[in-house]
């Protein structure tokens, strides 16, 4: 009987691991996504002859979806948590790079950017409370993983695009 009430802490504590690295993998992944737009700006400006205000609209479209949606997005999420928002904002995050990718107008550009942002205000508050729960009281731990990931996403993206363009 205690080998069953010892080993089961044991495997509490490697599923909520799992759960962490998922979802910092994720994290990795979705930051990864946000940081390709700006690191394609130059074939923006040269393939749609945009001036620099215009490359900063879709700075300010892309932002400003991305941080000021957060917050309602954690409100929500806060009173009904909703998991599969995770995937919900990564398509809607790789929604708005394919549409980026294969857009014939400047509206266009300015619509993907959108997306791209709202994907990540949907992901990051239901992402950042599950790496919480799954934290096994452990919060500094997680959220320092949490965050590996998205930082080693937001290094990887400008290579990634590198890659793609060159």
């Amino acid at each position: 009987m205690s080998a069953t009430v010892q080993t089961r802490p044991q495997a509490t504590g490697r599923t909520a691991m799992a759960v962490l690295v998922g979802v910092s993998i994720c994290h990795l992944l979705n930051d990864m996504l946000q940081v390709l737009l700006p690191a394609v700006y130059p074939l923006l400006k040269g393939g749609f002859h945009l001036n620099f205000a215009q490359i900063g609209l879709i700075t300010l479209v892309y932002q400003a979806t991305g941080s000021l949606l957060q917050p309602l997005v954690g409100l929500y999420t806060d009173a009904r948590p909703m998991p599969y928002s995770l995937p919900v904002g990564m398509a809607l995050s790789m929604s708005g790079i394919v549409t980026i990718a294969w857009a014939p107008s400047y509206d266009i550009l300015l619509a993907g950017a959108c997306l791209l942002g709202m994907g990540s205000s949907i992901f990051h508050p239901e992402s950042a409370r599950i790496a919480r729960v799954a934290s096994g009281g452990r919060h500094g731990l997680a959220q320092a993983i949490f965050q590996v990931g998205g930082n080693f996403g937001q290094s990887l993206g400008p290579l990634l695009a590198a890659f793609f363009i060159l």
